[in-house]
């Protein structure tokens, strides 16, 4: 394992894969990344579904207008849902969950890329958690938020460069601290 340090600086989306597919063990190394999450309470309001059927990734990869294309390529999508009725922050729980599985992704060595579902929209306007449900059977009272895309690296990209941070964001003690 790397330092974290130097996981956060390789770790970049990765929208381009390979034809490789992942093993079983990494499967399981993700998902148990992902149900190791930290929630709210111990809530554990979210839900996840690992998608490797080449057809329905396929069918996922149409859930926005634009940005989610990349997926029919991946070895595997990890479909990051919550209860609401579970959480009053199932949105904080469940984008945490699915930050894990990208970190982890990336200390396996594998590429993976965000797919916004929550609030987004397909090309034909309909919401794209409808969309993801109806693909799925999801249960009505589940929320999606997110789509992570995962598969061996199709392509190489650069670490963080340090010297893009915005320093100037960072704020000591109060806004605009003097």
């Amino acid at each position: 394992m790397k330092s974290f340090s130097e996981l956060i600086k390789q770790r970049r989306s990765m929208r381009k894969f390979t034809d490789e597919e992942l093993t079983q063990e990494e499967v399981v190394t993700l998902l148990k990344a992902a149900l190791m999450s930290p929630s709210s309470k111990r809530s554990n309001c979210w839900q996840f579904i690992a998608v490797d059927d080449k057809e329905i990734l396929d069918k996922l990869s149409r859930c926005k207008e634009m940005g989610s294309s990349f997926l029919k390529e991946a070895s595997l999508a990890i479909v990051v849902l919550a209860d609401p009725l579970a959480s009053d922050v199932w949105i904080e729980d469940a984008s945490i969950a699915s930050l894990m599985i990208q970190l982890q992704a990336e200390d396996l060595g594998l590429g993976s890329c965000w797919i916004q579902v929550r609030e987004r929209y397909t090309a034909t306007g309909m919401s794209s958690d409808e969309y993801v449900h109806g693909i799925l059977g999801i249960p009505l009272q589940l929320q999606v938020l997110s789509i992570v895309a995962i598969g061996h690296k199709g392509m190489e990209r650069k670490p963080f460069d340090e010297s893009h941070l915005q320093w100037e964001k960072v704020h000591i003690n109060k806004y605009g601290g003097e």
